[in-house]
């Protein structure tokens, strides 16, 4: 990828937002929003579902009007949005719809090839195409499809396929491309509504690699608890009805906001002992922002911050626990040349590896479909292509699948759809565990077929929990969940007493729970102890990779 010369700041260069309000009916979103986005800075937006946080990028990019106030952008930036309409551009080829992006430079290219193609080019033509080339030549025109290029490979397009149409690419492809599309062309303002989902973590690790050197300024919803802190700046909490700017990146808004949770529990500690107590966490946490990736300039961004200001979340966390009911044995698990493959595609060949006690594992792969087919296979589901495995006899398993449509082809409500994997059929243990999951009232008699996916999925976890396994086979458990449950679910694998074995994208998940790494190829296996930070760096790790892979 071209390094695009930095950029000079000047004040007009902003998204400003004055006097913002949404409402629809009564209900009213946010209102009385006054701020201003600048070059340079990365701003993630955060809420609770149904806060308002895709709404406020659609006021933003004038998808959607506001009740009140508005919205302005320095004169002739331009703003580009990922697009969410997975078929916009299916009759397009790959590299015409990133190009696309650059909508300036994209009008230029179209004017220019139909004015050449006429027959009858006259003066005045002459005079116009010069005109265009010029503009041409001011927007690199001349490097715009290598830089498409660049982007591409970046996200995982291979080049021969950067000239399909996009009606033949697979979903997760199309993604891709709508992202490049999205970056491409240096934009002076890029919003990004869910960029992490269908990314594989290398996929992910570009993009905030990318977008620690944007010049330019970024606003970006996710769940992707890492993405965030990586890229961020700034944190926009949507909450109370109010959005609220703060210096700091993710972690920082949900540590401060814990800590500020605390003290309003705490409600006869004195005033200055809470100053005291806000001031030590802020210093504490610039030290750590000086030692990572992030600029001085952020940390003393912190140090700006009005500790008045941190207050507790209004938001809801589900009560994940996980109670195993005895202590695994020594024997947990032994896999013994277990080989799958789909459609004549190997997923992976002769594995062999054992779990042993206190074991919490990552499974990772190039192609997902791997960890899927194995995760099936040990839970019963699926017959190996080759091999054995064997659970030991002291080992019990709750096992969240990725794909769990089938639970939910039903019309029963939500107490009589827990109640199918239950050994207590009483309403009041049932609703117990629904209320751990965040279902109250009349919630519990909603039909389990209309659920959102975030809502099967805290379903299925509800599931899960009544097993009382000591050991959880979790294949991406982090899909559809907003950033509470996320937390939620992280902070509970990380003191569960028994066994994990699970697949993620998210990379503070796997940091954080998983102490032993095992990647699956098609050529065998690296298993290796140890977290996965010091995974994606070790040397040794990454040359076995390549050989494997290239096999």
């Amino acid at each position: 990828m071209r390094n695009f010369a930095p950029r000079k700041f000047i004040i007009t260069e902003m998204i400003a937002v004055n006097n913002l309000g949404i409402q629809f009916g009564k209900r009213v979103l946010f209102q009385d929003v006054n701020l201003k986005f600048t070059p340079g800075n990365c701003y993630g937006i955060i809420g609770a579902n149904g806060a308002g946080k895709s709404t406020l990028m659609r006021i933003l990019s004038d998808q959607l009007s506001p009740t009140h106030g508005t919205v302005t952008q320095g004169p002739g930036e331009r703003m580009s949005v990922l697009s969410q309409n997975h078929f916009e551009f299916d009759e397009c080829t790959v590299m015409e719809t990133v190009l696309r992006g650059h909508t300036v430079l994209w009008d230029i290219m179209q004017e220019k090839d139909a004015l050449y193609a006429k027959a009858d080019f006259s003066d005045a033509d002459g005079i116009r195409a010069s005109e265009l080339e010029e503009k041409f030549a001011e927007l690199e025109g001349w490097n715009a499809e290598s830089d498409a290029a660049s982007l591409l490979s970046g996200l995982g397009i291979k080049e021969e396929k950067h000239y399909t149409l996009m009606k033949d690419m697979s979903g997760n492809e199309k993604v891709r491309v709508l992202l490049a599309k999205a970056l491409f062309g240096n934009p002076d303002n890029l919003l990004l509504d869910e960029p992490t989902n269908d990314l594989d973590l290398e996929t992910v690790a570009w993009l905030e690699e990318y977008l620690s050197r944007f010049e330019n300024t970024v606003l970006v919803v996710s769940h992707d608890r890492h993405f965030l802190d990586s890229v961020c700046t700034h944190t926009l909490d949507i909450d109370y009805n109010k959005v609220q700017l703060f210096a700091g990146n993710y972690s920082f808004w949900y540590e401060s906001s814990q800590l500020a949770l605390r003290q309003q529990q705490q409600q006869n500690k004195k005033a200055e002992e809470k100053r005291k107590e806000l001031l030590e966490f802020i210093q504490r946490f610039s030290a750590n922002v000086a030692k990572s990736k992030q600029t001085t300039s952020r940390k003393k961004m912190l140090e700006k911050l009005n500790i008045e200001e941190i207050q507790p979340s209004s938001r809801r966390y589900p009560g994940i626990i996980f109670t195993p009911e005895r202590e695994p044995g020594n024997k947990i698990l032994e896999v013994k040349g277990l080989t799958a493959s789909v459609e004549g595609d190997v997923l992976f060949k002769d594995v062999n590896f054992q779990v042993e006690k206190g074991d919490k594992i990552a499974f990772l792969s190039h192609d997902p479909r791997a960890m899927t087919a194995l995760f099936e296979i040990i839970m019963g589901n699926r017959k190996p292509d080759e091999g054995s495995y064997d659970w030991g006899q002291t080992i019990t398993t709750a096992y969240l699948p990725l794909d769990n449509s089938d639970f939910f082809n039903t019309d029963l409500n939500l107490v009589d759809w827990l109640c199918q994997f239950s050994n207590d059929s009483s309403e009041i243990y049932l609703k117990g565990f629904l209320g751990k999951m965040l279902f109250s009232g009349e919630e519990v008699l909603k039909k389990a077929s209309v659920l959102s996916g975030g809502e099967k999925m805290r379903c299925m976890i509800a599931r899960m929990m009544m097993k009382d396994a000591n050991t959880l086979v979790l294949d991406s458990p982090t899909n559809h969940l907003d950033l509470e449950s996320i937390q939620a679910f992280n902070n509970t694998l990380q003191g569960f007493k028994g066994n994990i074995l699970m697949s993620s994208h998210d990379h503070e998940f796997i940091q954080t729970v998983c102490n032993r790494i095992i990647e699956l190829t098609p050529n065998g296996i690296i298993d290796k102890m140890m977290d996965y930070d010091d995974y994606i760096t070790d040397e040794r790790v990454i040359a076995t990779r390549e050989r494997l892979y290239a096999k």
